[in-house]
């Protein structure tokens, strides 16, 4: 039990994924934070390392020792493991109160396919996509996918975060190689409509600002909004997380056409915090102080 009246943050950061690196950076962007609030948190500095060894203080230690006298978590792990609802799963299994969203809705915004099945559920436009399993990945597929389909043609896992092993295929054979490529990261394979335009992205926070679900200010680096555009972002963001069912804030990436036709790429139910992220320019651009974003999530996780 904490006997200190200051709640104890354990953050988690590193992880065995390829987001290893953003995820340092994340967790040490919350540390500093925190320590930036000395009356009300002490931070504990949980290492992951890529191999999945947990450590505190230098130490390894079982999860279960590693978070010993926590009252929170705060989840920094990026990609797998971190958020595809493995940590969550342990998380949940210790009953810890953690920052993010539950293991089945983290699955659920990993997996590209589900996530895209209710996108359409919701009336979110998306890109047009054909799933390839390593079981259906024979000539007929991929002659049908290239008649059904114009190309260039995006290609990535069905199960991973970012741009990991996303490539663009122009031909036929180029395609063929892709996906071979591809089931290296995952055994199901999304080949996408590849919808040319300027990407935007736009997170969401949970009960800010006297809303329920209130976005943060659409970002682009190529792109200026106009005002409706702006308004139709931030709708689709929100609509995005309550339909993966995702908790506490999320973030999601859109393309907008010359035609501006906006369609929805992708959801990341764990954003990357660290300056010079799309995130942390959101705040800058709403004069939403960062001790009072990371104050306002560990108040929804407790």
């Amino acid at each position: 039990m904490n006997l200190s009246s200051k709640i104890k943050v354990a953050v988690l950061r590193g992880g065995p994924s390829n987001d290893y690196d953003a995820s340092l950076k994340t967790g040490e962007h919350v540390l500093s934070t925190l320590r930036e609030m000395p009356e009300v948190y002490e931070p504990v500095d949980i290492f992951i390392s890529k191999e999945g060894e947990w450590h505190r203080e230098g130490l390894v230690e079982e999860p279960h020792r590693a978070l010993e006298y926590a009252d929170v978590v705060w989840n920094a792990l990026h990609g797998s493991y971190g958020e595809d609802g493995q940590v969550q799963r342990i998380l949940e299994g210790l009953q810890i109160p953690f920052t993010g969203s539950s293991a089945v809705a983290s699955a659920l915004s990993m997996n590209k396919e589900m996530a895209k099945h209710l996108y359409r559920e919701h009336s979110l436009p998306t890109p047009a996509y054909e799933l390839v399993t390593e079981e259906n990945a024979n000539e007929d597929q991929l002659i049908a996918i290239s008649r059904n389909h114009l190309y260039p043609l995006i290609v990535k896992p069905a199960n991973a975060s970012g741009s990991l092993g996303v490539s663009l295929a122009h031909t036929f054979h180029e395609l063929k190689r892709a996906i071979k490529e591809t089931f290296t990261y995952s055994p199901r394979v999304l080949v996408e409509e590849f919808v040319r335009g300027d990407e935007v992205s736009c997170a969401v926070v949970e009960e800010a600002r006297g809303e329920r679900i209130y976005a943060l200010l659409p970002v682009s680096r190529e792109l200026k909004l106009s005002v409706e555009e702006n308004k139709s972002v931030e709708e689709m963001a929100k609509r995005a997380h309550e339909a993966l069912g995702l908790r506490h804030y999320s973030d999601s990436d859109f393309i907008i056409t010359p035609k501006r036709k906006i369609y929805i790429l992708e959801t990341n139910s764990l954003p990357v915090l660290h300056k010079g992220s799309p995130m942390h320019q959101s705040f800058s651009e709403t004069g939403w102080r960062h001790s009072d974003f990371v104050d306002h999530i560990l108040k929804l996780a407790v």
